[in-house]
């Protein structure tokens, strides 16, 4: 729906490859344009970049994803040129070391400043604490759960009244990934879509699977995504399969383009991340695929599954409990599992809608510019 409020907003990000605020810039640009306005992000670049142009955005090489002082401090005047040369209206900022920048140029340029607190930014000093509390400081502070709300309030002491809770929108094509209906005797494929990295639990899905295995419990395990440099790690996941007898069972298919294809192979959605995550959209993708999602119960995943109903939750970092649910999950009769993951499907498009996401954060641009129109 276009508004008279004109809506020229400048998205600033560190890089554009894979993620869910990557993720989110792309869509938040499709609805800014799509509503009238013009979209411009600042970004070191990225595999995304295509898919911003093809929306209708158009993009800004800067240096925003370092974290040297000098380089943030050179960059607010550069942001500042190309802040006025595309008469931006309002400026986004969706990470810590450009949102430094970025609270600079909204200073000097007189623009409202948005945030979206991503994740945690877990402190360990009273330092890294004053760093991560630019992201609450913006005129409008975006979380993306309430798990994340609650986080800002603990860390920063913002008033819970000044946090807009806007959860991640699920994009409309996995709404139409056709329903799974397992072969008989074959063996079930459980997904762990994600980067390699050790947070991301893959080390605690293969020794779960591999205590699977030997309960007679036979499955296949894909671990989706880049390893982004991180060869030690993936070496030492390929040592933990060989050494588990799993050669034939675990897959390591790279970064993925299209994860809907990827939805449509698996019959059964992991997330096993040891550290709780702001959002977690690999769940609520799942779900929104009709795919069975199991996830640690904390973070944002307490809010996105309803355990029993739309997935099932396993004591976060347990491989024994990990295990165990992942028997039930294998073990769930043809009209169960998919009566569960009809019901995840329904909860998404209730909760989860990229459309809900789209209007509730052009919202928030357009509360902060009506003071501006004569801007």
């Amino acid at each position: 729906m276009k508004s008279g409020i004109a809506l020229n907003i400048v998205q600033i990000i560190p890089a554009l490859d894979a993620g869910g605020a990557e993720r989110t810039v792309v869509d938040i640009t499709a609805a800014v344009v799509e509503a009238g306005g013009a979209a411009l992000i600042i970004t070191t670049g990225g595999r995304l970049e295509r898919e911003v142009i093809a929306a209708g955005g158009q993009i800004a090489h800067l240096p925003v994803a370092s974290k040297n002082p000098v380089v943030m401090g050179r960059n607010i005047g550069r942001i500042v040129h190309l802040a006025q040369a595309f008469d931006a209206q309002l400026i986004h900022a969706r990470s810590r070391a450009p949102a430094w920048s970025t609270y600079y140029v909204a200073k000097q340029v007189g623009l409202p400043f948005v945030t979206t607190y991503h994740g945690t930014y877990n402190a360990r000093s009273a330092l890294k604490r004053a760093y991560n509390a630019i992201m609450a400081k913006g005129d409008g502070v975006i979380a993306n759960s309430q798990f994340i709300a609650r986080h800002i309030v603990a860390e920063h002491g913002l008033e819970a009244r000044k946090i807009t809770v806007i959860p991640r929108g699920v994009d409309p094509v996995f709404f139409g990934v056709a329903e799974k209906v397992k072969v008989p005797g074959k063996a079930p494929v459980i997904m762990l879509p994600g980067r390699l990295t050790r947070w991301k639990g893959q080390f605690l899905a293969i020794e779960a699977l591999s205590r699977l295995h030997r309960e007679n419990g036979k499955a296949i395990l894909v671990l989706a995504g880049d390893a982004q440099g991180r060869h030690s790690y993936v070496e030492a996941l390929q040592a933990q399969v060989k050494a588990a007898g799993l050669g034939p069972y675990v897959r390591f298919s790279g970064h993925i383009e299209n994860m809907t294809e990827q939805y449509e192979t698996a019959d059964i959605v992991l997330s096993a991340s040891t550290e709780p995550e702001a959002f977690g959209r690999v769940t609520v993708e799942a779900q929104a695929s009709a795919r069975l999602a199991i996830a640690p119960a904390h973070g944002g995943a307490l809010e996105t599954l309803i355990d029993g109903k739309t997935g099932f939750h396993f004591i976060p970092g347990d491989v024994a409990d990990l295990a165990r649910v992942l028997q039930k999950a294998t073990r769930l009769a043809m009209p169960d599992y998919q009566q569960m993951c009809q019901r995840a499907r329904n909860h998404a498009h209730e909760h989860y809608s990229q459309g809900q996401m789209c209007a509730k954060t052009l919202g928030v641009y357009r509360e902060l510019l009506k003071p501006c129109k004569g801007h």
